[in-house]
């Protein structure tokens, strides 16, 4: 709703400004200008989302992505005990981390809202630490390939949509960094 506010009160003050300079004709022409941009873009991005998300089911038929959620296990046991106690919310977990991991963060949200669900359950209403530690992950999410960046990239022409890699993994991995102290030490705090 807040945002709602927010957008509204943009095109007013757009619309009271483009009146008092005397560029309405301006501001229309760059409104409709704006809007043929959006669609072509959710156009060709709606190209790379289906390729990207026919690899991640050719991955998960194929068991690769399931090898790879494997392979977070015995991180995830140390860094969330309780989670691993069940197996449902554990394999949830792995599954969001290993999309994140790829860049499919359309991919990723339902089976984090799965394990989120499932962490949540029996907490009347006070997130767990642990919670709150697989919603950092979730957020921060170390990406390797940042699909979705490298497809809006490609539909605004750029010549090499994943040259970005070296930046994305120094950010990603230092957005992860520094979200595990704080909610490590956030949680020391609330606790004390």
């Amino acid at each position: 709703m807040t945002m709602a506010w927010i957008w509204t009160g943009m095109v007013a003050c757009s619309l009271a400004f483009g009146a008092l300079t005397g560029n309405l004709d301006a501001l229309g022409g760059a409104a409709l200008e704006g809007a043929r941009s959006a669609v072509e873009l959710c156009v060709s991005m709606a190209g790379v989302m289906c390729l990207w998300t026919g690899v991640m089911e050719v991955m998960r038929q194929s068991g690769l992505s399931a090898r790879l959620a494997r392979a977070f296990r015995p991180l995830l046991r140390r860094a969330m005990p309780n989670a691993a106690r069940d197996e449902e919310t554990l394999s949830a977990v792995s599954a969001n981390l290993s999309a994140n991991l790829l860049g499919l963060g359309n991919a990723a949200t339902p089976l984090g809202i799965r394990a989120a669900r499932a962490m949540a359950r029996g907490s009347e209403g006070v997130a767990s630490d642990e919670l709150c530690l697989f919603i950092v992950l979730n957020t921060a999410s170390i990406q390797l390939l940042p699909t979705t960046v490298a497809g809006v990239r490609a539909a605004l022409g750029a010549a090499a949509p994943f040259d970005i890699l070296p930046a994305v993994w120094l950010a990603s991995f230092g957005s992860v960094a520094v979200g595990l102290a704080a909610a490590r030490l956030l949680g020391r705090v609330w606790r004390d």
